[in-house]
């Protein structure tokens, strides 16, 4: 499988996402301090995220086609996720973890993985990503750039999120900073069960054409 690894400004900021304890962040725009909790902005062309006071944040609330693209605050849970194993394994990921977004720029879906390198990027043919929105409509409303689908079906977990893009680059952020040896180690396996444990008491299910989605 043909795969590159998400280098430059994702990585910068994976480090910032995994951090504990780390220094009191300031606005990247306008040099504000931040509470623990605040908002964040992609950079398009280089999907760079920036972090952001909410006064910054707001002037880039519905704004179409800028240099900066606002991302939202809420992860969405999708229970009743309609892909089988045998499509899974179709996607030749060699992780059971992955999240999936259009990104405008590259003007396609893009499929990346944690990995102890970071967010890796694998191939994703067009095809299998319009099998799973066909028998999912709830994947057409993502937000291009900012909203991901994101996936654990690692061991017994089957759990899909329609989740904000900086929440998945954490997660592949904390796997790159704990992950030790061959297998990860036993850290890093706690972590990512806490970073889902965290992300499903912060959910709600997402709507599929109007209507809540049950499992």
């Amino acid at each position: 499988m043909n795969a590159s690894v998400a280098t430059g400004g994702p990585l910068a900021v994976l480090r910032r996402f995994a951090q504990t304890g780390a220094k009191e962040e300031c606005c990247d725009l306008c040099s504000v301090r931040l509470a623990p909790e605040h908002r964040h902005l992609l950079e398009m062309a280089s999907r760079i995220i920036h972090c952001s006071c909410d006064a910054c944040a707001i002037r880039f609330q519905g704004v179409i086609g800028g240099r900066l693209k606002l991302i939202p605050r809420d992860a969405r849970a999708v229970p009743g996720m309609d892909i089988s194993d045998a499509q899974w394994e179709g996607l030749a990921l060699p992780i059971n973890m992955a999240f999936f977004f259009h990104s405008t720029p590259a003007g396609k879906i893009m499929a990346l993985y944690p990995s102890p390198a970071g967010a890796t990027e694998s191939l994703l043919p067009l095809e299998t990503w319009e099998t799973l929105v066909a028998a999912n409509p709830v994947l057409e409303g993502m937000e291009p750039d900012v909203e991901a689908l994101l996936v654990n079906r690692v061991g017994e977990s089957r759990e899909y999120f329609i989740a904000p893009i900086d929440k998945c680059y954490e997660l592949a952020g904390l796997i790159r900073t704990h992950w030790r040896g061959l297998h990860g180690g036993d850290v890093v396996w706690e972590k990512i069960d806490e970073f889902f444990a965290r992300l499903t008491l912060q959910t709600a299910p997402a709507r599929n054409n109007g209507a809540p989605v049950h499992a």
